[in-house]
């Protein structure tokens, strides 16, 4: 499932595929990857315009063309994009292409479907679909964080994946970042001491600027991701035997050594 690195790399992706170009022409292959927006309203809107810089905000890519709308994607649990050559073979779920000036092509492909592209006519528009995000999880100030904590009576694991408290994170990161704190999944946000809240964000940015560096959450052996899903796993820092559970319908992975402050 992409999270904030993934989107990042997407983001990356656009800005080097699409910056400054012209769309020359949009085929919508798939029109169910299309919200709120129709396969003709979105080429009318798009073809002739020029996409500029791209942004990010948690796991929502805007791709901004200039002083007109603005694309925004979401990538779901199976989403990509891709820079092509027009020449190039399609994928089958290759369900959106933008086809634009010198011959490039971005491809939004995805599998599954559950997101898709939405088209936002102003900020306005923009701000309304993203009313309901929390700061994103790569920007936030330590004080906004715990703003977005404070108050918070389910478990922390719950806080971070929720996307109105902070905007970005997803089941690995999540998983990845309460190990590397020292704190179990189902500590209760409202019992972390203001210690267990600096740790939590401090581990929280280097797992970010890491994960972001490599364009996803690595499956490094020194990483809990590396291990979470061995038939047997154990924890790369102190080989004690993983522990799985479900929390709010995630699988959740964690060490029972490592993560031993109580809920």
């Amino acid at each position: 499932m992409p999270e904030l690195p993934d989107v990042e790399g997407f983001r990356r992706v656009l800005e080097s595929c699409a910056q400054g170009r012209v769309v020359r022409r949009v085929d919508v292959r798939d029109a169910g990857v299309l919200r709120g927006v129709s396969a003709r309203r979105l080429r009318g809107a798009l073809e002739g315009r020029r996409f500029g810089k791209p942004e990010r905000h948690g796991k929502w890519l805007l791709a901004r063309t200039g002083d007109g709308p603005t694309l925004m994607l979401h990538f779901g649990m199976t989403g990509r994009l891709i820079c092509a050559d027009c020449g190039d073979a399609l994928d089958p779920h290759d369900r959106v292409l933008f086809t634009l000036a010198g011959g490039r092509q971005v491809r939004y492909r995805d599998q599954r479907k559950l997101q898709g592209l939405w088209l936002a006519d102003d900020d306005s528009a923009v701000a309304r679909l993203l009313e309901r995000q929390g700061p994103d999880a790569m920007a936030v100030s330590r004080e906004e964080f715990e703003t977005a904590l404070a108050g918070r009576r389910g478990h922390i694991k719950t806080a971070l994946t929720d996307q109105s408290v902070l905007a970005g994170l997803g089941n690995l990161l999540a998983d990845e970042i309460l190990w590397l704190a020292g704190l179990r999944p189902d500590s209760r946000a409202s019992d972390l001491s203001p210690a267990d809240r600096r740790r939590l964000y401090t581990q929280m940015r280097r797992t970010l600027r890491a994960a972001v560096a490599a364009g996803c959450v690595p499956p490094r052996d020194s990483w809990l991701t590396g291990h979470r899903d061995d038939p047997d796993p154990v924890c790369p820092r102190c080989g004690s035997h993983l522990r799985r559970t479900r929390m709010s319908g995630r699988g959740t992975v964690w060490c029972p050594r490592c993560q031993s402050t109580e809920s």
